[in-house]
């Protein structure tokens, strides 16, 4: 238990936060407050003014500048954000001297931010944490204003605990609703890898197949063959049939309960004519298992775009890129496919997609609607050449 507590403390004062809340287009604007609030801040420490002397006129837009950098990195890094706050309080009570005040008027503009973002964000341990350091860092401030823990200490800190927890509370709904998604998202990247399991034993029982076929045939295809060769190629015969049987068997342990295999063969390229009547799919050889995984990326895409934005326009393009296969889905307008829905499909596409190595990106389009890239590595040898 201590061992864990100090792991979460360390986590709070040292460590990396990994923890990134999406800031989108923001991200541009961010950077740049940051750096305005640095020499904001840098300005304020530089001065005249200090902690017991209320800055007035402009001075108070100059300090209150330094809350803007500090709310938006809350919305990027919380815990980044908190460090941020409690650090420039401590280089200014050193540069510039400490007045009566544990906080003054300009701090209190900017340093509950941080707070409530963390108690909104993250986990009991990390909020004890913040919460510990927090009163210990303002009772060595308190200390050096007054010798002892009197003066406005206790009300300043059980005002900013108050505001931790509240927030925590308030919290608390939106970490169950992402502890819900990540478990069903969890769920159904599972059940998406059964299903590409089932259709990738099709695709490699083929292929085996074949194997077994050659093999057995070798000695008549191949009139003269040494008699060692001819118990060479009937072994390997036996190995293949002996591996589709195992493949068999995996199989039947990942099928669910009353399900039956699929007997029709797995479609490729060729069928994507078939989901999307205009569709742009390049006449090329590629491997069976990548022509399912495109097929099945532009039929996923397909399906989210009608569910999401009936009677919209799609255009689906499969093409040959540098050893790859590129597949674009983009429906022109009436709203995001994928993002009012439940987001997975999305997971089901990357998880048949990262099978292969590749990547799929899924976003708003320029002209207003919805669209899916995916890259699918065609692997070595003649298949990355697209012959």
């Amino acid at each position: 238990m201590i061992r864990s507590a100090s792991h979460v403390l360390l986590q709070v004062v040292l460590l990396p936060d990994r923890t990134r809340v999406p800031v989108g287009r923001l991200r541009g604007p961010l950077r740049v407050a940051l750096l305005v609030g640095a020499l904001v801040l840098a300005t304020v420490i530089s001065s005249d003014y200090t902690t017991h002397q209320e800055p007035d006129g402009w001075w108070v837009a100059l300090f209150a500048a330094t809350a803007t950098p500090i709310a938006l990195l809350c919305f990027s890094s919380p815990l980044a954000a908190w460090r941020a706050s409690l650090a420039g309080i401590v280089v200014i009570r050193l540069i510039t001297g400490s007045g009566p005040e544990i906080l003054t008027v300009g701090e209190w503009l900017w340093f509950p931010l941080p707070l409530v973002a963390v108690g909104l964000v993250f986990a009991r341990p990390v909020v004890l944490a913040v919460a510990c350091v927090t009163a210990l860092v303002l009772a060595g401030i308190a200390l050096s204003v007054n010798d002892d823990f009197g003066g406005h200490y206790p009300t300043t800190v059980l005002i900013l605990l108050l505001l931790l927890l509240a927030a925590y509370a308030v919290g608390g709904r939106g970490r169950a609703e992402r502890r819900f998604h990540a478990a069903r998202d969890e769920k159904a990247a599972l059940v998406e890898r059964a299903r590409i399991a089932r259709e990738m034993h099709d695709v490699v029982a083929h292929h085996m197949s074949m194997v077994v076929v050659r093999c057995e045939t070798a000695p008549y295809r191949l009139p003269g063959l040494p008699e060692a060769a001819v118990g060479e190629f009937a072994e390997l015969g036996e190995v293949a049939r002996a591996a589709i049987t195992d493949m068999q068997r995996l199989l039947g342990v990942l099928r669910a309960e009353g399900q039956h295999a699929d007997l029709a063969p797995q479609p490729g390229l060729a069928d994507i004519a078939d989901l999307a009547p205009g569709a742009r799919v390049v006449d090329a050889r590629v491997p069976e298992a990548v022509g399912l995984t495109a097929y099945r990326v532009v039929q996923e895409a397909l399906t989210n775009a009608r569910r999401h934005a009936p009677g919209c326009e799609v255009d689906v393009r499969v093409r040959l890129r540098r050893g790859a296969l590129a597949v674009r889905v983009r429906n022109t307008g009436g709203g995001a496919s994928l993002g009012g829905g439940s987001g997975l499909g999305l997971v089901g596409m990357r998880e048949r997609v990262a099978v292969h190595g590749g990547t799929v990106d899924a976003g708003p389009s320029g002209d207003g609607g919805f669209e899916v890239l995916a890259r699918i590595p065609l692997g070595a040898g003649r298949w990355a050449a697209g012959r």
